[in-house]
């Protein structure tokens, strides 16, 4: 229940600053053709998953709960891309590089292809 709750909590934290850089991000950017919001939170969050995770592994300066808390809970909810990022990097370092591509294309594909059919289906 306590790895719950660990999640929860820092997925809510996660998600009110995913909005607040978005804000940020595109209120200094302007008007723009590029969704700068979104790609600064997918960025910054892949640098801090693998910054946390890179910390964890070799000096393992993190305990399980904070290790939950802050890479399932803060940044799942900052952004999943972050997820996605180390997965398809983990997979790669373990030398499983099929997999490795197989999951890039497949998280791209797929997820660009099931936004499209939502929208048809919407219509």
């Amino acid at each position: 229940m306590m790895t719950v709750l660990l999640v929860g909590v820092g997925g809510l934290v996660g998600s009110v600053l995913r909005y607040l850089v978005g804000v940020l991000v595109r209120s200094g950017s302007g008007d723009s053709w590029i969704p700068y919001g979104t790609l600064v939170v997918n960025v910054v969050g892949c640098f801090l998953i693998g910054l946390i995770a890179g910390l964890a592994e070799t000096r393992q300066v993190l305990s399980e709960a904070t290790r939950t808390f802050v890479v399932v809970g803060l940044l799942g909810g900052f952004t999943t891309f972050s997820a996605f990022g180390y997965e398809s990097i983990t997979l790669a370092r373990e030398g499983q590089t099929v997999a490795a591509a197989a999951n890039v294309g497949l998280h791209v594909g797929l997820g660009l292809t099931a936004v499209w059919i939502g929208f048809s289906v919407s219509r």
